[in-house]
């Protein structure tokens, strides 16, 4: 039997270390074990050890479930191979004619996928500003069946009341989704606020280091539980047992790494606060931020994702991402090195025409880890040849 530590009271590091099982029972190693096998020894026809098949299950993303399932205060959690497969599953429960409302600045990838795939399939979409709810009110039709809800936003680090639009979500029979990629459970438990599910791209923050790609899925309703799991399992979309080790290897540090993006994102503010290149600064820790005064509410501290425009425009803005040297120019976010993008060309392009359309003069920041004299002189010096 595994050694399993109590958990029941335990602070989020004791949580995020311990979270997966406990040592191995067969060799009392303290990391959960990357198991290799495809399929699993039965003892008779139908009885087997709570493993048959890799891709209905495996140890290694059993105890990846538990980990982040513990963190996000749910009783289920799924893996997946990527953020969009933990999507994808999730607007699988939806039905064709239903209504699903998204954040009129989602994530590039999320619009594709339910606007070019789901939408193909008979769902039918709204793209919102949920910072209004006034505007979701008046977007509401009696199809609307889930809302949709990134927090901060993707990339112009808007800040959603999760709590408003769930009770207002709730009182019409409709579901909440919370994709909490930027903020993590360390920052902010969308499913204490009201959500019913929470999703990840753990390719991000959770995993922290640039070498894995992932996604999860976490709720507290059974049916919806039920479901996943049962697409889970029918789709495919699973991660490897390797996959799995790097992701729960990132959670022990979590916090910690959690931390210190905050602490340097904060440093970085500062010095686009008040560098001439710069028109506008993006980050809930501003107090003229229109969300600070949500995100102080519900968020622990305010992450390490920063965007900003440039008072020279979008060319100012190219040139700013090709300046940088410690900032990489590249996609994705939310590991241990700093990078830098250009959102309507990169991460962003796929909503160029629409509604989600992002600022061509914008440039997004992830703030990793590294020095933050670095990191600030770094930017200072690409906005130098700017402005």
């Amino acid at each position: 039997m595994t050694d399993h530590v109590d958990l029941e009271g335990a602070g989020f590091e004791t949580r995020a270390i311990h979270g997966g099982g406990g040592a191995d029972p067969a060799t009392g190693a303290v990391n959960t074990p990357v198991y290799l096998s495809s399929t699993f020894k039965q003892d008779g026809v139908g009885v087997h050890r709570g493993y048959e098949y890799a891709r209905s299950s495996n140890p290694s993303r059993a105890s990846l479930e538990a980990n982040i399932a513990l963190l996000e205060g749910a009783r289920w959690g799924f893996a997946f191979g990527s953020g969009l497969a933990a999507e994808d599953a999730v607007l699988r429960v939806l039905a064709p004619g239903d209504h699903l409302i998204l954040p009129n600045d989602a994530y590039g990838g999320t619009y594709r996928l339910a606007t070019r795939v789901h939408a193909r399939a008979g769902l039918v979409v709204d793209a919102v500003d949920l910072v209004d709810l006034d505007a979701l009110e008046r977007a509401w039709r009696p199809t609307t069946r889930m809302v949709w809800v990134e927090t901060p936003t993707n990339p112009l680090l808007r800040v959603v009341d999760i709590e408003a639009v769930a009770q207002l979500a709730h009182a019409r029979d409709a579901a909440v989704v919370v994709d909490n990629t930027f903020a993590t459970p360390w920052l902010q438990l969308p499913l204490a606020l009201g959500a019913d599910v929470v999703v990840h791209s753990t390719t991000k923050y959770l995993g922290g280091h640039s070498d894995v790609v992932g996604g999860f899925a976490a709720t507290n309703d059974q049916d919806l539980a039920e479901r996943i799991g049962f697409l889970q399992n029918a789709a495919g979309a699973v991660p490897g047992p390797f996959d799995c080790y790097l992701v729960q290897r990132g959670l022990k540090t979590l916090s910690l790494r959690m931390e210190r993006h905050c602490d340097n994102a904060l440093a970085v503010v500062d010095l686009l606060r008040s560098h001439r290149a710069v028109a506008t600064v993006l980050h809930p820790s501003l107090p003229s931020h229109p969300g600070h005064a949500v995100a102080r509410r519900q968020m622990r501290r305010f992450g390490g994702m920063v965007g900003f425009t440039l008072a020279g425009g979008e060319a100012a803005a190219i040139e700013v991402c090709a300046r940088t040297r410690i900032f990489t120019l590249a996609e994705s976010l939310g590991a241990v090195e700093s990078l830098i993008e250009h959102p309507g060309r990169m991460t962003h392009a796929s909503v160029a025409g629409s509604s989600n359309e992002v600022p061509s003069d914008l440039v997004r920041l992830s703030v990793g880890l590294e020095s933050v004299e670095d990191l600030v002189g770094d930017l200072r010096s690409a906005l130098d040849a700017v402005g």
